[in-house]
């Protein structure tokens, strides 16, 4: 069983390995450019994906990128109804700051403990999913480096891998 993945492994060219191993890196380019996330790792994929390693990895980095793209959309819309809900607190306290200027009491401020709640866990929900990012996207490239295969985790398959390119 070793001999058949040491094997597998050896046939991959370093060239293959490489242009895998850049196809998860380049997701980072969303931190300096608008769509980077998506735009490099589809060049590169596009142009390599008739190997069928680079397929593999291509298909499975576009599709983890839209997967966090949609589960940061899915915070967001929840988060929505909330803010509608607490709007009126938050209009009540600002006239209510207005009125008295600097001299306001933690009975006008609990009128935010909504604000504050939804705010939380929005926000630690967000870094979960940029920690799991972070660290899926690091992983996925060490292995792809390495020559193996790397199944992202909480990834929705949209681009489907066709049974003969896995190995």
């Amino acid at each position: 069983m070793e001999n058949q993945t040491s094997e597998s492994v050896s046939i991959i060219s370093e060239n293959e390995k490489n242009v895998s191993a850049f196809i998860h890196i380049s997701t980072f380019l969303k931190y300096f450019f608008p769509l980077g996330n998506f735009i490099a790792p589809i060049v590169l994929w596009t142009l390599n994906k008739e190997k069928p390693f680079v397929d593999v990895h291509g298909r499975g980095a576009i599709n983890f990128q839209l997967s966090i793209f949609l589960y940061t959309l899915l915070i967001g819309l929840l988060c929505i109804p909330f803010f509608a809900i607490f709007a009126t607190n938050f209009v009540s306290l600002v006239e209510t700051l207005e009125r008295h200027g600097n001299d306001f009491r933690l009975s006008d401020i609990q009128h935010m403990t909504g604000y504050i709640i939804l705010f939380g866990i929005a926000v630690c929900l967000l870094f979960g999913l940029f920690v799991l990012e972070l660290y899926a996207v690091i992983n996925a490239t060490m292995h792809a480096a390495k020559g193996k295969l790397y199944r992202y985790p909480i990834c929705i398959p949209f681009l489907k891998t066709s049974t003969k390119n896995q190995h």
